[in-house]
């Protein structure tokens, strides 16, 4: 078996006939300058290649399902071992998507709480037993009397099948109703069932009229129900002393299984699916599991409170060209005594909420002129919110609802506060927690819980749960190797930094156990302070002592240090670069003339530390106070103007809550009036109108159209157009700038 990978006339990009050996099963890193052909030839050439031929070597149907690999332009690469690359971007940006799901501790929580979980009533605080018969025909007995009742036993729930020879078996065993997908049949015109959708299906057992001769046939139905489910019966019901336009079937659920005897709370069934906010059988139903909702955000209705009602405070009012919400806004001033020139901030907290959220039953002359005819009449007002709340939902113009969701933001669903969960999951705990109050803890708070829950579980418990606790153990280790201890179970992978995705990924990967694999990183020491970059090498150390080999794209001095090989690329960057200028360890590396990497190495060449600091300019500062959003302790905040400011902490300190979420939005709400992101919590803020514009830089890639460049991405392309225009021989032809743009159909290339 080769011990190394042998690379010969890699041409991708701007490398320049590269031959190269690099050595397996080492810790390798690639550097050099930017541009300098790094990630050509890591990303570009070695896992491309990787990755093509573990393609190639599936089957033609298997490959039907996978993107085609373009083999990279390199005239040999011999040695190779299935590539793995753990690039530098965020995970998946669906809200669904968090850190315990993608690690897949979340699946292994599941499956602790469906077996060893134990279910609490939410009413009396008391564990849930299983019901009686007895107790279920007590319940039933209760209804209104001569109510019709329909007994089910609910044999299918929620999956997938045809159920051909179920419903045969039923039909042999006497039963003639059957109910398929909440539509009730006769159990010999049963429907043909899709086999690829899930259905419910459940028995009819018996009809019957609440009166005092029931005998044991109430119990004798309830027996057959729940022997057919499993434990479970369903009782649909129409009150018969309600008139018939009051009349509705109501459905009760009882289980002999959990059931709460003093409230009649049911639960179904504990098993995993119950606790999975991804599907209907345990997401809340009223954020369908996102935890969120989106409402009008009273910031972004008022977004700058110095203006006045007068000058526009309502922004979604002030952009009408009609004067019926200016003329409603005077009608209100007159009725409640207050200024319309009065700025937004000044007004009373009651004045305030009755503009926003309503008058309640205070009835309030208004007040119109519309050019041809004054009119007026008393009424209650709706308020700014609600009327836009109502409007977004029964409006069915597209134009308006987009309209309205600039001033809607997301806020904790109301149902489950967050949790995403129903009450029938949250209900159940181990050790005093439920599943989502678990994820909410931080990765080294939850891994001293998970091993701190052997000492409270009973022995039948622990026996369930003792191989499933490993397995979740051994992922919050990974976890914390990797410096993410500060990160939340239920932290949306979304608004993870590249830094800590890729982190995470790397994880994951180390918890594979998988060996004889070619892992390709790119620059995974970004956002990771010097304080946690150890734990990382030795991560990337414990993936090659797998028997893995691990290369690197990377510029950290502590990565390469730690190296069992360097490859420096150069000698500068784009067509001047392509080139290895020194390969070897790393003091090899360091003594190597021809590398511009090792003489920063050696010292040879500094960058120079400025001798003056630039001081704040007259003294003036922008502040932020008492900012709390996170994990942020009421901070407050100056920022000298007219300076290079660097805010720099541990991983997970809070600069980016502190900066990006709070101060960036709350000064671009007032600056820009397209701006519609609200800032996490804080008190205040000075020192705006020493600022003429913001602007957030970010990781995020310009864009993923062919069609952009550089030159269009920053606009110069634009003049060099009309430059074009301007020569006489375009002038003589009658050229527009549209004549010299690839993206007009007068310019491009028509092949």
């Amino acid at each position: 078996m080769m011990k190394k990978i042998v690379i010969k006339g890699a041409k991708e990009h701007n490398l320049k006939n590269v031959t190269v050996e690099i050595p397996k099963d080492k810790f390798v890193v690639i550097t050099g300058l930017s541009g300098s052909g790094k990630s050509s030839l890591a990303f570009d050439t070695i896992y491309a290649e990787g990755q093509r031929r573990y393609v190639e070597s599936l089957s033609a149907y298997a490959r039907q399902f996978l993107d085609k690999m373009k083999k990279p332009n390199v005239d040999l690469i011999e040695g190779l071992s299935p590539a793995i690359a753990i690039e530098q971007k965020n995970t998946s940006k669906n809200p669904r998507s968090t850190v315990a799901t993608v690690t897949e501790i979340y699946d292994y929580m599941r499956v602790l709480y469906a077996r060893a979980g134990i279910p609490y009533s939410p009413f009396t605080g008391k564990p849930i037993t299983s019901q009686t018969i007895t107790q279920i025909v007590d319940l039933v007995k209760k209804l209104p009397k001569k109510s019709t009742i329909y007994i089910y036993a609910p044999v299918v729930r929620g999956r997938k099948g045809e159920y051909k020879k179920d419903i045969l078996s039923y039909k042999r065993r006497g039963f003639r109703k059957i109910k398929i997908d909440n539509v009730l049949y006769d159990i010999e015109k049963s429907p043909n069932l899709d086999k690829k959708l899930k259905h419910d299906i459940s028995v009819l057992v018996d009809r019957i009229v609440l009166n005092s001769k029931l005998g044991n046939r109430l119990a004798e139905s309830i027996e057959t129900a729940v022997n057919l489910a499993n434990g479970l019966v369903f009782v649909e019901y129409e009150d018969e002393t309600l008139p018939q336009k009051f009349r509705k079937l109501e459905k009760l659920i009882y289980s002999t299984k959990f059931a709460c005897p003093e409230s009649g709370f049911t639960i179904e069934e504990i098993e995993p699916r119950l606790f999975s906010f991804n599907s209907p059988y345990g997401a809340c139903e009223e954020c369908e599991g996102i935890g969120m909702k989106l409402n009008v955000d009273p910031n972004l209705v008022v977004p700058d409170e110095r203006k006045s009602l007068a000058d526009g405070a309502i922004e979604p009012w002030s952009k009408s060209t009609t004067l019926y919400y200016a003329q409603t806004l005077a009608s209100l001033a007159k009725h409640y005594g207050f200024s319309l020139d009065e700025k937004w901030k000044k007004l009373p907290k009651k004045i305030k909420d009755i503009i926003l959220y309503g008058s309640d039953e205070d009835e309030i002359k208004f007040n119109y002129d519309d050019g041809y005819e004054k009119y007026s009449y008393k009424k209650t007002f709706e308020g700014v919110i609600n009327n836009l709340e109502r409007r977004f939902l029964e409006s069915d113009s597209e134009w308006k609802r987009e309209a309205i969701a600039e001033y809607q933001s997301d806020t904790a669903c109301e149902a489950c506060n967050g949790d995403r969960l129903k009450e029938e999951a949250l209900c159940v705990k181990i050790n005093g927690l439920n599943i989502s109050e678990v994820t909410k803890k931080s990765i080294l708070d939850a891994s001293e819980w998970f091993k701190n829950l052997e000492n409270n579980l009973d022995k039948r418990q622990f026996k369930i749960a003792e191989h499933v606790l490993k397995e979740i153990n051994e992922r919050l280790n990974f976890l914390l190797n990797v410096g993410l201890d500060y990160l939340t179970l239920s932290r949306e992978s979304g608004t993870l930094s590249g830094g800590e995705a890729q982190r995470i990924r790397l994880a994951s990967q180390i918890g594979s156990g998988l060996t004889g694999v070619l892992y390709v990183l790119d620059e995974p020491s970004i956002g990771l302070h010097q304080k946690d970059n150890v734990k990382l090498i030795n991560a990337l150390k414990r993936l090659r002592d797998l028997g893995n080999t691990v290369i690197v794209v990377e510029h950290d001095t502590e990565t390469m240090e730690n190296a069992d090989h360097i490859i420096d690329l150069g000698p500068e960057a784009g067509s001047n670069g392509g080139e290895i200028t020194a390969q070897g360890s790393y003091d090899e590396i360091k003594k190597d003339k021809n590398s511009i990497t090792g003489q920063y190495l050696a010292n040879k060449k500094t960058i120079e530390i400025p001798k003056t600091r630039r001081l704040a300019k007259n003294g003036r500062f922008v502040e932020i106070n008492g900012a709390s959003g996170n994990n942020l302790n009421n901070v407050n905040l100056k920022i000298p103007t007219g300076t290079f400011t660097c805010v720099t902490g541990v991983s997970g300190s809070g600069k980016s809550t502190l900066i990006l979420q709070t101060l960036f939005h709350a000064l671009n709400l007032t600056l820009n009036s397209k701006a519609r992101k609200t800032p996490k919590s804080f008190k205040g803020y000075k020192g705006v109108e020493l600022i003429d514009k913001i602007i957030d830089i970010d990781q995020s890639p310009i864009g993923r159209t062919p069609r952009s460049n550089p030159a269009t991405y920053t606009g110069a392309f634009g003049p060099i157009r009309d430059w074009f225009t301007s020569l006489p021989e375009s002038k003589t032809r009658g050229y527009k700038p549209g004549r010299f743009s690839f993206n007009v159909k007068g310019g491009r290339c028509e092949a």
